[in-house]
């Protein structure tokens, strides 16, 4: 049998800024599951509250789009947060078929206390890092992401 010796990836692979970015992420997002877990909440429903908060009247849709998930993961996720009595759905001035999506005061209530949590992972992480590298680190994550869309 005939074998090809050539690594499947380079020396570097897991060098790479990618991959860096890979793990910071991990990091967080894993911090952040558990800090929000005594709350009740996961990641995900933050994301979405602090979205609907931040404009209030987004449909499922647009949601999905801005969030860059499917709709059916941001049904899925509307469907808990109002069964729980922190979302509500109100049907669209003028078109009766759209539901749009509104924070309750206990989506309000608990969002203020999520964002606490994420607040202090921030903080954690900016004390870490310093005044100066934490505005270079956003400096930097901010042309990763210009870059990326002008590519």
């Amino acid at each position: 049998m005939i074998r090809n010796h050539e690594e499947p990836v380079g020396l570097d692979a897991l060098d790479r800024v990618t991959w860096a970015l890979r793990r910071a992420e991990l990091a967080v997002q894993s911090l952040k599951e558990q800090r929000l877990r005594p709350l009740g909440l996961a990641a995900p429903h933050y994301t979405l509250l602090i979205s609907v908060h931040d404009e209030p009247g987004l449909t499922g849709a647009e949601l999905a789009r801005r969030l860059n998930v499917t709709p059916q993961a941001v049904a899925s996720l509307v469907a808990r947060l109002e069964s729980r009595g922190q979302l509500e759905r109100r049907e669209h001035p003028r078109h009766r078929h759209v539901q749009e999506l509104h924070l309750t005061d206990a989506g309000r209530e608990v969002l203020r206390a999520a964002d606490k949590v994420i607040a202090d992972i921030e903080l954690q992480i900016t004390n870490g890092l310093g005044a100066q590298d934490s505005v270079q680190l956003r400096a930097l994550l901010d042309r990763v992401a210009e870059t990326i869309r002008e590519g």
